[in-house]
């Protein structure tokens, strides 16, 4: 009898030192995610995601971040949906269409600095509503548990927008920077409305200088690559 109930506890603990292993390695086994992120130049100015990747790792040490650059300057949003769905080319290098690639979660920027001014600004805005309705039919259609998340980018300074890149009057850069903003809180307004995650960088910017590169007044300075980068980390983190 006394054997028995050695051998019955030996294999609880048996039992029990398993559970705890598989405990163990769920927490510290190293995990892959695959990120993508779309957007125009001022997500291309990212590149490689060195200072997202530096962030990610401190909050992820355990895990694998694949972060793939679906961003092309000069294009705006109703470029998007092709690059769901078909391959593109951009500076030389072609990319598979998006929707061919498994991803945990894709993030959408705002093209604010791409607006569709060939249109009256009330046209462009539903134009701008309607490719965002076919965008995320798009994605959940064909990645029906992947996270969708919205980025508001930094937001255009009014007085300088676009300076030593094209000559223009202060009242004139206004107007540009005026119709980009437009568009960037339309993406916000369209985020809120379908209750679509938003990274709302274009808040935290307003009126800070430090975050637009002096070279175009247009992009990320090497100070807004790293705020922005820290706000998709924060994120990230608070979304795994």
């Amino acid at each position: 009898m006394l054997r028995k109930i050695i051998t019955l506890v030996s294999i609880l603990l048996f039992i029990a030192n398993i559970a705890v292993a598989a405990k163990l390695y769920s927490r510290y086994k190293i995990q892959t995610q695959t990120l993508i992120f779309v957007g125009d130049s001022m997500t291309a100015n990212l590149g490689n995601f060195d200072e997202l990747k530096g962030y990610l790792k401190e909050y992820y040490p355990n895990t694998t971040f694949q972060l793939l650059n679906y961003g092309f300057g000069a294009t705006s949003i109703l470029t998007v949906p092709d690059r769901l769905e078909k391959e593109s080319n951009y500076l030389g290098k072609t990319y598979q269409p998006i929707n061919d690639i498994p991803f945990n979660k894709i993030f959408i920027e705002s093209f604010g600095n791409n607006p569709l001014s060939d249109h009256p600004l009330e046209e462009g805005l539903k134009l701008q509503n309607q490719a965002l309705d076919k965008i995320i039919t798009s994605i959940i259609k064909k990645h029906p548990k992947s996270s969708i998340v919205f980025i508001a980018t930094v937001a255009p300074n009014r007085d300088r927008y676009a300076e030593g890149i094209v000559n223009l009057t202060t009242e004139v850069r206004r107007k540009w920077a005026d119709e980009r903003i437009a568009y960037i809180r339309n993406h916000i307004k369209y985020a809120k409305s379908h209750n679509i995650p938003l990274i709302n960088i274009y808040e935290k910017s307003i009126g800070n200088a430090d975050y637009i590169s002096t070279n175009d007044f247009i992009h990320p300075s090497p100070t807004g690559i790293y705020f922005i980068s820290e706000q998709l980390a924060k994120f990230i983190k608070g979304n795994p």
